[in-house]
């Protein structure tokens, strides 16, 4: 039986930076060696997908976002206007010459919570500014998907990729009507200088149970069992 969508706090997806949506395909297939499923397009950021499931009993309807900068696309008036940035540090110069440089990489999750604006609130609470709650929609063949999610208008990740974007669906969530991939998410592990302050934003929004440890260097790391073995996805820099 699917687990109802809105019950409790969960991690809903990872997010996979491409350089250009081919290269994460590529890499999926290399990597984890599945070809990911369809995904859609982005208007309000001028970005698009593809989605595959990693749902475990431990993640029920988690999946893995491989996304990507549409080159081919206009993003909206006010990501070309310069007033907002794209999600999850996606126009951050930096980041994307370490991707260019050396291939897609694991950079932050999204939490699924019952109440994105509550959630949100509570963060404001500890006086970390998760952003305004943007309403987002994209065309299925299933019918139109409509999410609620936290965007900064620098588009910037929090804690350095380890503090969740929020996002609370609609009616439809993408992962129920995901054909079985061969993945499954065992675990989700947060490491940064700032385990503390960390711990305690994600216990404000229901991830009380997340592992998180201190370390020099920030990092994401997700474990995945895959059709070529146990293999760990991790948001640090290659050395």
């Amino acid at each position: 039986m699917t687990p109802p969508l809105h019950d409790q706090p969960r991690l809903d997806h990872l997010v996979e930076m491409a350089d250009t949506l081919a290269e994460g395909v590529a890499w999926c297939e290399a990597t984890l060696g599945v070809t990911p499923g369809p995904g859609g397009e982005h208007p309000l950021f001028g970005t698009h997908n593809r989605l595959l499931t990693v749902e475990s009993a431990a993640f029920p309807l988690a999946y893995l976002e491989i996304i990507a900068i549409n080159s081919e696309a206009a993003a909206a008036g006010r990501i070309s206007a310069g007033s907002q940035k794209r999600w999850f540090d996606m126009d951050d110069e930096a980041l994307r010459a370490q991707v260019r440089q050396h291939g897609p990489r694991l950079t932050h999750w999204v939490a699924r919570v019952p109440d994105v604006q509550e959630a949100a609130l509570r963060l404001a609470a500890l006086e970390i500014d998760r952003g305004e709650v943007l309403r987002a929609s994209r065309m299925t063949p299933a019918g139109l998907l409509e999410w609620q999610i936290t965007v900064r208008p620098d588009g910037r990740r929090l804690f350095d990729g380890c503090l969740p974007t929020l996002i609370e669906w609609g009616a439809v969530h993408p992962a129920a009507g995901m054909p079985p991939s061969g993945l499954a998410l065992q675990s989700l592990a947060l490491k940064h200088p700032r385990a503390a302050a960390l711990s305690e934003a994600c216990a404000a929004i229901g991830f009380a149970a997340i592992a998180i440890h201190s370390a020099a260097q920030p990092a994401l790391e997700a474990v995945l069992s895959t059709p070529r073995g146990t293999l760990t996805l991790s948001s640090a820099p290659p050395r």
